[in-house]
């Protein structure tokens, strides 16, 4: 069965330790929950296949999505499309090990976030300062858009530094971090104090 493994950094063909099949009332097809030995490093990993219909009366087992170890994150639908196009870039990068490239996404995202707030500066610095004036993010998430910026020009000239795996994984974790606040925190914070209104 098809799975991404973590450790080699690669897709294979897991080998079947376990399998536990369901099918809830909340599901629209079976799915099975699948223990997995990658044959490459004989790690462990657990994946999720659902049952598909590819025709009148022919069905399939889909290729696995690793539930564990921690898969790739999933971008809410709360996103706007001119940041989530970005950071689904971004993390394709970094699955790749483009590190250079995930690190001008990130800041691709961070400069997607300026625009869908109609910043009037055509830069990120002047956009993100504009965002800290108007409140809508605060110091430390400014700093963060502030290491994001740097790096994003770093990754966008040419020149001889390079952009390492922990440092692209650590943007990639700011980027990801900046829209939750900004899009889904500040939300569920104002609905929250919405309903605590009506009570």
């Amino acid at each position: 069965m098809i799975i991404e493994c973590p450790y080699c950094e690669s897709k294979v063909d897991g080998i079947i330790k376990g399998e536990h099949e369901t099918y809830g009332e909340h599901e629209d097809c079976p799915s099975k929950r699948v223990l997995l030995a990658c044959p490459i490093c004989n790690s462990s990993l657990l994946g999720l296949t659902e049952h598909w219909q590819i025709g009148n009366e022919e069905y399939k087992w889909s290729d696995a999505v690793r539930l564990w170890p921690e898969p790739d994150r999933v971008l809410s639908w709360e996103l706007p499309d001119i940041v989530s196009i970005s950071l689904n870039e971004a993390q394709k990068c970094f699955s790749s090990k483009a590190y250079i490239a995930c690190a001008v996404m990130c800041g691709r995202a961070l400069e997607g976030i300026c625009k869908d707030f109609g910043t009037k500066h055509n830069n990120i610095a002047g956009g993100l300062k504009e965002l800290l004036d108007r409140e809508i993010i605060d110091k430390r998430i400014f700093d963060w858009g502030e290491a994001l910026r740097i790096h994003r020009n770093i990754g966008a000239h040419a020149s001889d530094v390079k952009i390492s795996k922990v440092d692209a994984s650590d943007l990639l974790d700011f980027a990801l971090a900046i829209c939750d606040y900004i899009y889904i925190l500040r939300n569920k914070f104002e609905s929250f104090m919405e309903r605590r209104k009506g009570s």
